[in-house]
């Protein structure tokens, strides 16, 4: 069969095949993301039926669906709010750190794979998947909820952190010596600051540059320029996420409005292509061995994100049901911790750390958006106002 014909037919049974299981998904009254990736394991290398064609096409399109998810959640926010929120959750994010990064640090050490791959498993524990958590928010209709800004704040804290965290860790990787490695954070440092500068001084600027009466010229230049920043941010060793959302919190007004109009069919396409290639990029054979560490770990430190979730809330001011909300979306980890895993296997380390990385963060994807429900169910929404009313019927103390 010709090729370019091979691509298309492939290309379109997945596109309909994602189709069918949001379908199903809409009938159980689930998330479809778990449903989305347990077919891509089946249809990926070692499945069922393997994709061989398109693959490049998927892989671009799993990496906008993440810069566009980030997007458009930067389009729900003013810098105003962004800044408000870093405030209130920078002591939730170094608890976030230092309870989310020490178990995988102490797993690395444990199963005797050395001390820089504990910093590589250290950050794979850590940092909350954002393309997952905004698809997940945004399925389950939390968008308006009071405790969804603590979530981003959250996220945008981590995001950050690994524009200091991806240069150390490719230092040690490859052997730098510490003047490279300080050159390397500095230029990423003052990237996130020139975005986050332009973001939150010239907003209005960024707005007027986009801004169009027609639709068409306005999708286009807000998805260039959204795909300009990311790229720019990613060349400086900064999150292509962190670009994308820091575009968003800079568009505001009524130009923000008719851009999320435009740009929601686009997002729901590409995060579904996103949860896809996760999918169809991992080999269900390489998860065994490491299936039981990778459960263990998985448990661990869902009960640590949901400790930070809980706790950042509850200094937000939100009511008891927010705050396992908070907690539960929390929970997935996904794009970078499988970039971070990339790096370290890629430079000699461990090939057991990609497969345990691998199986780690399938479990937290597919269990994640299934807990992140709970709160909404009548039994524990009940019991979470019950806990309330006790607090505040109990004395000061």
């Amino acid at each position: 069969m010709d090729h370019g014909a091979l691509v298309l037919i492939e290309i379109g049974a997945l596109l309909l095949g994602i189709a069918l299981l949001g379908r199903l998904a809409g009938r159980l009254g689930i998330s479809p993301i778990p449903l989305i990736l347990l077919g891509g394991l089946a249809f990926g290398e070692g499945g069922l039926l393997p994709f061989t064609s398109g693959g490049e096409f998927i892989e671009i399109g799993a990496e906008i669906g993440v810069i566009l998810l980030l997007l458009m959640l930067g389009l729900e926010y003013t810098p105003q709010e962004l800044i408000g929120n870093l405030r209130t959750s920078r002591t939730a994010g170094v608890l976030d750190m230092l309870l989310n990064a020490l178990p995988g640090a102490i797993a690395a050490l444990l199963l005797g794979w050395g001390p820089v791959a504990a910093v590589a498993l250290a950050g794979i524990t850590w940092i909350s998947s954002s393309g997952v958590i905004a698809k997940l928010v945004q399925d389950l209709g939390r968008l308006a909820n009071r405790e969804t800004p603590v979530v981003l704040s959250i996220l945008v804290i981590e995001d950050l952190a690994m524009a200091f965290y991806l240069p150390v860790l490719t230092a040690l990787l490859i052997g730098l010596d510490l003047g490279a490695g300080i050159v390397t954070v500095v230029i990423a440092l003052a990237s996130v600051l020139v975005i986050l500068y332009v973001a939150l001084r010239h907003g209005h600027l960024v707005s007027r540059i986009v801004w169009s009466r027609s639709a068409e010229v306005l999708l286009l230049s807000v998805l260039g320029l959204t795909l300009l920043v990311a790229g720019l941010a990613a060349q400086a060793n900064v999150s292509s996420a962190v670009g994308a959302f820091l575009v968003g919190i800079a568009i505001s007004g009524p130009v923000a409005e008719h851009a999320h109009r435009l740009l929601t069919p686009l997002r729901d396409l590409f995060a579904s292509v996103f949860f896809l290639f996760f999918g169809l990029s991992t080999d269900p054979a390489d998860l065994l061995p490491m299936l039981l560490p990778a459960i263990l770990l998985a448990v661990v430190t869902m009960a640590t994100k949901l400790v930070t979730g809980y706790y950042a809330a509850r200094r937000a001011g939100i009511a008891e049901a927010g705050r396992w909300r908070a907690g539960f979306a929390l929970l997935p980890r996904g794009e970078f911790s499988i970039v971070i895993a990339g790096l370290a296997v890629a430079s000699g380390v461990d090939r057991s750390l990609g497969a345990l990385a691998t199986a780690y963060v399938l479990i937290t994807i597919v269990v994640g958006p299934l807990l992140a429900r709970l709160p909404d169910a009548p039994r524990f929404a009940a019991w979470a106002a019950r806990r309330q009313q006790e607090r505040r019927a109990a004395p000061p103390r």
